[in-house]
């Protein structure tokens, strides 16, 4: 489960899929999503949240991880990397974040 917080010291990738219309907008979420399991066995990666855009036109993949080091590890992995190579065939914005301020009512 996601924690966003600024004071988990979590690394947060965001990547942020261009889509032309639902249909591949479906596509890309069935993908991404049939692809978890896999992705779940990489060790530092602690949770991945996939969002569709209600206009069919974009898909997000947020997904958190323990530190950079984790992330730079899973991406030299050919078996964390071989379902990426499919999705990122979509026009994507990819970027690292941490999280800076949270609040709740």
């Amino acid at each position: 489960m996601a924690t966003i917080s600024d004071k988990a010291g979590l690394l947060t990738v965001i990547n942020v899929f261009t889509v032309e219309n639902p249909q591949q907008q479906q596509i890309l979420v069935d993908h991404l999503v049939s692809n978890i399991e896999k992705a779940k066995k990489q060790e530092g990666l602690i949770s991945v949240n996939i969002h569709k855009s209600l206009d069919g036109t974009r898909v997000v993949n947020y997904a958190q991880w323990s530190s950079k080091e984790a992330l730079e590890a899973a991406l030299k992995s050919q078996e964390f990397m071989a379902p990426v190579e499919k999705a990122v065939e979509f026009p994507h914005d990819f970027h690292l974040y941490e999280v800076v301020f949270t609040t709740q009512p």
